[in-house]
C-alpha cells in the first residue's frame, strides 16, 4: 500500500511520480483516503515543483476516468467542443455552439459555474426561466443527437476527483498552477468523449493568466496534455484586457448572444473571437477544409439563421420557452433600476481594469462570494464602450442594472474607478494574439 505521506514526500522533494503514485493520489482523492490536509499538501508539492509531460497526462487522464465517461458510439460527426479559461463578458460558448452545431458538428458543451470575477455560463443560462443546465445523462445525448447541440452543467460523476482537488486548490492559495490547471480543464473535457477541442485562453487584466508569457505556457500545455491524450486539440490566445462584447451580467449576456445570433447587434470584438474559435473547430474536426470555405460555413450558418434557429431549439429541449430567440425578456427578468454612467472627463477611453468591473457583477449580486450561493440574474452592465473610443465629458459610457439605487450608485463608482482615459489615441492589444 502506497502511503499517502510518501507520495507527497517524493513530490516535495522535487521527485517524479510513478504512474501508480499518481494513480493512488486520485483514488484518495475519490474514496477519502487522502484527507484535506494530505491534498492540500500534494497541490502545493506540484504547485511548487511541477509535473513533467508524463506526469501530466497520468494525471489528467486518471482524474478523467474517475467517474463517468461519455460515449458517443453510433454517432456519425465528429464531437468537437470549446472551453475558455475565463473572463468578463465572455458569451462566446453560446454562438459557438450554435454556429458550429448549424454547420454539421455534435457540440456537447459541459460548462462551469462563475468562479471569482469571471461568469459562469451555467448561471447565464439560468437567466432563462425554466431552463435545467442538469437533465440526466441519456436526455443530454439524445438532445446533441437531434439539434447537434446541448450546453448543461457538470454533473457529480463527471470527473469527481477533479470536484475534490478543485474546492481544495481554492482554500490553499494553489489555483493557479499550470499542471493542476491542465489536469482540471482537461480531465472533464476528456471525460466527455471528445474528438476534437478548441481552447480560448485569456489573456490580460481579466483573466486567469495576466501575462502573455503564463498564457503562452498553459496554452502549450493543455494542447500537449490533451493531444498525449487522444484528442486532437489547439489552443488560441485572445485578449481579455477590456470586457468582450458589450454586456456583463447573466440576463444581460444572454440577451446579446440573441442580438449576435440574429443579426440584430454584433460586437466587432466579440465576433472576430467566435469567428477564430469556430474556423478552428471547423477545420481541426474536419468540417471544413480550410479557413476560407470555414469562414463561408460560419457565414452561412449566421446569415440564413440556423444556428440562430439551433439555439432556440436547445433551449426550448432543456425546458426553456419555445419562443426564446423571438421575445428573450418574456423568459427572463429585468434589474429594479436602471442608471447611465457618464464620463467625468473628455478624451479616449484609454485602459480597462476589467477584473474590478468582473468583481462589480458580483458585488451586485449577479456572482457568488461563498459556493453554493443564489445568483441575481438580472445586474451587470450594458451598452459598455469599447477601448479606444472618443468621449465628451457627460457622455453615457455603459449602464449599470442593479437591484436597487445604492447598488446602482456604488457600482457605477467603481466603473468609473476601473477606467482611464487619455488625450491620445490609445495603441490597443490584438483581438488575437497566437
Amino acid at each position: 500500500m502506497l502511503l499517502p505521506q510518501e507520495i507527497i514526500r517524493i513530490k516535495r522533494d522535487g521527485g517524479v511520480l510513478k504512474q501508480q503514485e499518481i494513480q493512488r493520489f486520485v483514488d484518495g482523492l475519490v474514496d477519502g483516503s487522502f484527507s484535506d490536509a494530505q491534498v492540500g499538501a500534494m497541490a502545493m508539492a506540484i504547485f511548487q515543483n511541477s509535473l513533467n509531460t508524463e506526469e501530466k497526462v497520468t494525471l489528467t487522464t486518471s482524474m478523467m476516468h474517475s467517474g463517468d465517461v461519455l460515449s458517443w458510439e453510433g454517432y456519425d460527426r465528429p464531437i468537437v467542443d470549446k472551453h475558455s479559461t475565463g473572463g468578463v463578458g465572455d458569451k462566446v460558448s453560446f454562438m459557438l455552439a450554435a454556429i458550429v452545431g448549424a454547420c454539421g458538428g455534435y457540440v456537447p458543451m459541459i460548462s462551469g459555474r462563475g468562479l471569482g470575477h469571471t461568469g459562469g455560463t451555467s448561471d447565464k443560462l439560468e437567466s432563462i426561466a425554466g431552463f435545467n443546465v442538469q437533465p440526466t445523462i441519456p436526455q443530454f445525448k439524445k438532445i446533441v443527437k437531434e439539434l447537434g447541440v446541448a450546453i448543461i452543467s457538470q454533473t457529480d460523476n463527471l470527473a469527481p476527483a477533479d470536484k475534490r482537488l478543485y474546492s481544495i486548490r481554492d482554500v490553499t492559495a494553489t489555483v493557479e498552477s499550470i499542471p493542476l490547471i491542465t489536469a482540471s480543464i482537461l480531465s472533464k473535457k476528456l471525460a466527455a468523449g471528445l474528438d476534437t477541442l478548441v481552447m480560448d485562453v485569456k489573456v490580460g487584466n481579466g483573466a486567469m493568466m495576466t501575462s502573455l508569457e503564463d498564457a503562452q505556457a498553459l496554452a502549450e500545455s493543455i494542447s500537449s496534455v490533451a493531444n498525449n491524450a487522444g484528442v486532437k486539440t489547439q489552443a488560441i490566445i485572445t485578449d481579455m484586457n477590456q470586457v468582450l462584447g458589450v454586456t456583463a451580467g447573466n440576463a444581460l449576456e444572454m440577451f446579446e448572444t440573441v442580438q449576435y445570433l440574429t443579426g440584430e447587434f454584433i460586437d466587432p470584438r466579440l465576433h472576430t473571437v467566435v469567428k477564430s474559435l469556430a474556423t478552428a473547430m471547423l477545420v481541426n474536426s474536419g468540417l471544413a477544409l480550410d479557413a476560407s470555405s470555414a469562414e463561408k460555413q460560419i457565414n452561412n450558418a449566421l446569415d440564413s439563421g440556423k444556428a440562430a434557429e439551433i439555439f432556440d431549439k436547445m433551449v426550448a429541449a432543456l425546458g426553456g420557452p419555445t419562443n426564446y430567440i423571438e421575445q428573450p425578456w418574456a423568459a427572463m427578468q429585468k434589474a429594479n433600476v436602471i442608471v447611465d454612467i457618464k464620463a467625468a472627463q473628455s478624451g479616449y477611453l484609454a485602459q480597462m481594469n476589467t477584473r474590478d468591473i468582473g468583481m462589480s457583477v458580483v458585488g451586485l449580486g449577479g456572482g457568488r462570494t461563498a459556493p453554493g450561493q443564489l445568483v441575481d440574474h438580472t445586474v451587470g452592465f450594458d451598452a459598455i464602450l469599447p477601448l479606444g473610443e472618443k468621449v465628451t465629458s457627460g457622455d453615457v459610457i455603459a449602464r449599470v442594472h442593479a437591484k436597487d439605487e445604492a447598488g446602482a450608485k456604488l457600482a457605477a463608482e467603481q466603473y468609473l474607478g476601473a477606467l482611464s482615459f487619455s488625450d491620445a489615441k490609445p495603441k490597443l492589444a490584438p483581438v488575437i494574439y497566437s
